[in-house]
C-alpha cells in the first residue's frame, strides 16, 4: 500500500526533498514560461551546464576553509553562490560572443555549454582525490540528489523562489510587452535592457534552484515542460505562469511522492534487486506526462482534439454535400446508395452512417429498403446550402472580378464556413442577386 500524501509534509526525513523539489518546479516554471514564448528555451541547458564549473569550485573553497558535513548552512549558500555566478558568467560570454563576434545564437549557447560543462568535469576530477567526501556532495549537483536535502535547503531555495516570484509580479506588465513585442516596448519607454538583464537574472537564480534537485542534466526539461502544458489551455500570460507553476508544483511533490513509493513496492516484490526510481529523473518524468497529456488533450490546442474537430467538420460537410446533391437531382426524388455514391467517394457502410444520421436530424426519410428521399426540412436545409455556395459564386466573379470558371471550386469550400451574418452580409453587399454566374438561380434567404 502507497503511504498518505500528507506525511510528505510532515516527515523529517521527507519534508525537505518534497518542499525544495515544489519550490524549485515552481521558480523554474515561471521563469521557463518567459523563455518560452521568448522562444530562448536552449538557454536553461546552456546556463544549467555553465553554472557546475561554479559548483565545483564552491566545493574547493569550502574544502579550503575546512567546511564539512557539520557545516550544514555555509556549505550549501556557497555551493549555490558559486553556480549562481558561473551561470551568470556564461550568460555574460554568450552574449558577448553574439554581439562582438558576430556568431549565431545556437552556435554560442553549443559553445558555452560544453566549455564550461568540460571545465567543471576537470575540476571534478581534481575535487575527487583532494576532498572526496565533498566530490560525492558535488555530484549531487550533476546527476541530482533530492533525497539528501535538509531544511536548510528549504529556506534557501524559498527565498530564491520568493526572489524569482517577486520579480515576476513587480515587473509583469514590461515582461508582457517586451516578450510579445519588443519594438514596441522600446518605443513606449521600456528599459529594455533592464528587464532583459531581469529576465536572465531570473532564469539563473531557478536553475540554480534546481540543480540540487534534479541536477544539471535533467535541469532543462523542467524549465520547458510546465511551459509547454501550460501553453495549450490558454492564450493569457498570467493564466499560463499560474497554470505552469501549478504543473511545476504537482510533478515537484509526485516526483518525489512516486520516488519513495515505488521504490518501496519494488523492494517488497524483488529484495535482491536494488532496484529505485531516482527522484530527480521522476520529477522530469512526471512534468513529462503533464505536458504530453496536455499536447494531446487540451480543450482547444490538444491534438487529439484538434483532430476530432477536424473529423467532425468533415463529417459536417459529407452531410451538407449529400443534402446538396439530393437536391440538385430532384428534392422529390428517391436516392439509391448506389447513386449517391457518384457525388461522393466515401464507402457505403460510411454513406449509411451518414444517411441513417440525417434522417435522425428530420432532413432525410427512408422510402424503401434503398431509397431515401428529402423531407421537407431537408429540403430547406439543401436550398440553403445551395444559396451559400451560388452567394460566393457572385461574390468573387461579381465584386473580386474572378473568371466565372474559377468560382466553383472556392464555393465548394466556403459554403461549409460561411456564418448567417456573413450571409447577410453578403446578401446586402451584392444587392440580394437572383442568379449565380452560371445563370443558375439562387435559392431565396429563408424566414
Amino acid at each position: 500500500m502507497f503511504s498518505s500524501p500528507w506525511i510528505y509534509f510532515t516527515d523529517s526525513i521527507l519534508r525537505a526533498p518534497t518542499i525544495g523539489c515544489m519550490l524549485m518546479c515552481l521558480s523554474a516554471a515561471l521563469v521557463g514560461v518567459i523563455a518560452f514564448l521568448r522562444k530562448q528555451s536552449l538557454l536553461g541547458e546552456s546556463l544549467s551546464h555553465a553554472s557546475f564549473p561554479g559548483v565545483i569550485i564552491g566545493v574547493f573553497i569550502s574544502g579550503g576553509l575546512s567546511l564539512g558535513n557539520e557545516s550544514w548552512m555555509w556549505l550549501p549558500i556557497i555551493t549555490v553562490a558559486g553556480a549562481f555566478f558561473s551561470a551568470l558568467l556564461g550568460l555574460w560570454l554568450i552574449h558577448f560572443l553574439v554581439r562582438k563576434t558576430k556568431i549565431h545564437s545556437d552556435a554560442a549557447l553549443c559553445f558555452i555549454l560544453s566549455t564550461f560543462f568540460g571545465i567543471g568535469l576537470t575540476l571534478a576530477s581534481r575535487v575527487q582525490f583532494v576532498y572526496p567526501a565533498l566530490y560525492k556532495q558535488s555530484l549531487g549537483y550533476l546527476y541530482g540528489q533530492a533525497a539528501t536535502m535538509t531544511d536548510v535547503h528549504i529556506l534557501i531555495y524559498g527565498i530564491l523562489s520568493l526572489m524569482i516570484i517577486a520579480m515576476v509580479i513587480l515587473f509583469y506588465k514590461e515582461l508582457q510587452v517586451l516578450t510579445f513585442d519588443s519594438d514596441f516596448a522600446r518605443s513606449i519607454g521600456v528599459r529594455v535592457n533592464i528587464i532583459d538583464t531581469i529576465v536572465f537574472i531570473l532564469i539563473t537564480l531557478a536553475i540554480v534552484v534546481g540543480i540540487r534537485s534534479v541536477g544539471v542534466v535533467l535541469m532543462s526539461a523542467m524549465l520547458i515542460a510546465p511551459p509547454v502544458a501550460a501553453r495549450q489551455y490558454t492564450h493569457r500570460l498570467w493564466v499560463m505562469l499560474a497554470l505552469a507553476a501549478v504543473f511545476g508544483v504537482i510533478s515537484g511533490f509526485f516526483g518525489n511522492y512516486f520516488s519513495v513509493e515505488l521504490t518501496n513496492y519494488l523492494a517488497t516484490l524483488y529484495p535482491t534487486a536494488r532496484l529505485a526510481f531516482p527522484t530527480g529523473p521522476m520529477i522530469v518524468m512526471v512534468a513529462t506526462i503533464i505536458c504530453i497529456f496536455s499536447l494531446l488533450f487540451a480543450p482547444e490546442r490538444g491534438l487529439f482534439v484538434r483532430l476530432a474537430r477536424v473529423a467532425y467538420f468533415r463529417y459536417q460537410c459529407l452531410c451538407e454535400n449529400i443534402l446538396k446533391a439530393m437536391w440538385r437531382s430532384g428534392p422529390e426524388n428517391g436516392h439509391t446508395i448506389a447513386q449517391l455514391k457518384r457525388f461522393q467517394t466515401a464507402s457505403s457502410l460510411y454513406l449509411r452512417f451518414i444517411l441513417m444520421r440525417l434522417a435522425h436530424n428530420g432532413w432525410v426519410e427512408r422510402t424503401s429498403e434503398d431509397f431515401y428521399r428529402l423531407t421537407a426540412d431537408g429540403i430547406h436545409r439543401a436550398a440553403h446550402i445551395v444559396r451559400l455556395h451560388r452567394l460566393w459564386e457572385v461574390y468573387l466573379a461579381d465584386y473580386l472580378g474572378v473568371g466565372a470558371e474559377r468560382v466553383h471550386r472556392s464555393a465548394e469550400e466556403m459554403e461549409h464556413i460561411i456564418t448567417p451574418e456573413i450571409e447577410q452580409e453578403l446578401t446586402r453587399l451584392l444587392k440580394d442577386p437572383k442568379t449565380d454566374p452560371h445563370h443558375q438561380p439562387i435559392p431565396p434567404a429563408e424566414g
